[in-house]
């Protein structure tokens, strides 16, 4: 068995067919299968269950294709590092929107302060995104608002989070310091994407309670969220840290939502396999220094 295997496998897995791996690898589609041949026979199992002329991984491929995305990020990690010297290592660091915006540049100023010679590449999605690029190694780890659904993932809090419901200087709250849950049935709310996690704990508080509103504005950023309430687009729930500036200056009101707290936590993700090596650990030190 060798890394050549493993990323033909993790190739096949991720394209859904021989052919689309064989053109993305720059091989020929027979070594493909070959490779793959290789694997059940020395593994003795089956990878792919072949039906219809297509492909359809088995739980026993399933539980190998997990190991080779570590093994393959692991064995690129090292040839990066061993191979150019010149550079230090690099940590793919993923973050939410909310996490993006707020927190993770002071974290990396934290961390590069203690660590000036390793690299960093951010990816900044929503919580579904990060997670499945931790779960297929495309991250090294991140840090999230969200639930993290995947019990393959390791969730360590570390930086407790507040949404807010904030309405504009205009609108029918603006006068109200507090609100029931009830009140806001039918309102028109702007909110974030499907698979954020600050829409995701929102929605969930108001379906427990029976609470229907408007989707009237769909945003996958957080400026455009704002810009919309303080049109008067709608109401918005969002982390505090996002509005502390507009709080102060009276471009948006803040709402108490009486009876509800919506706390959350910041928490460090990363896969339950993955290699912690030293740049990792420094960078989770760093995280949990800063909060």
């Amino acid at each position: 068995m060798t890394i050549r295997h493993l990323k033909i496998l993790i190739a096949v897995c991720d394209c859904g067919k021989m052919s689309l791996a064989a053109e993305k690898l720059y091989i020929a589609q027979p070594s493909v299968s070959q490779a793959i041949s290789e694997i059940e026979q020395h593994y003795g199992i089956r990878v792919f269950e072949r039906l219809s002329k297509k492909l359809f991984i088995t739980e026993a491929g399933e539980n190998l294709l997990k190991y080779a995305r570590h093994i393959v990020s692991l064995f690129e990690e090292m040839e990066e590092s061993m191979l150019d010297k010149s550079t230090g290592p690099t940590l793919k660091i993923g973050a939410t929107i909310t996490v993006g915006t707020c927190v993770l540049n002071d974290m990396l100023n934290i961390f590069k302060a203690g660590s000036p010679g390793v690299r960093t590449q951010v990816f900044v999605e929503n919580t579904g995104v990060i997670e499945e690029m931790i779960l297929k190694s495309d991250l090294d780890i991140a840090v999230v608002e969200g639930t993290i659904k995947s019990s393959d993932i390791i969730c360590v809090p570390v930086l407790p989070d507040r949404l807010i419901l904030v309405c504009s200087p205009f609108d029918e709250f603006s006068s109200l310091h507090e609100v029931d849950f009830a009140k806001l049935h039918n309102r028109d709310f702007v909110l974030r994407e499907e698979g954020s996690g600050t829409r995701e704990l929102f929605e969930k508080a108001a379906e427990s309670r029976g609470i229907s509103i408007n989707k009237k504005w769909i945003c996958n950023n957080s400026e455009a969220i704002k810009n919309a309430v303080m049109n008067g687009e709608g109401l918005t729930v969002i982390s505090e840290r996002l509005v502390k500036k507009e709080l102060e200056c009276g471009e948006l009101h803040a709402v108490k939502i009486r009876d509800m707290n919506l706390m959350r936590d910041f928490s460090l993700v990363y896969h339950k396999n993955k290699y912690l090596s030293d740049s990792l650990q420094e960078f989770i030190e760093s995280c949990t220094n800063y909060a």
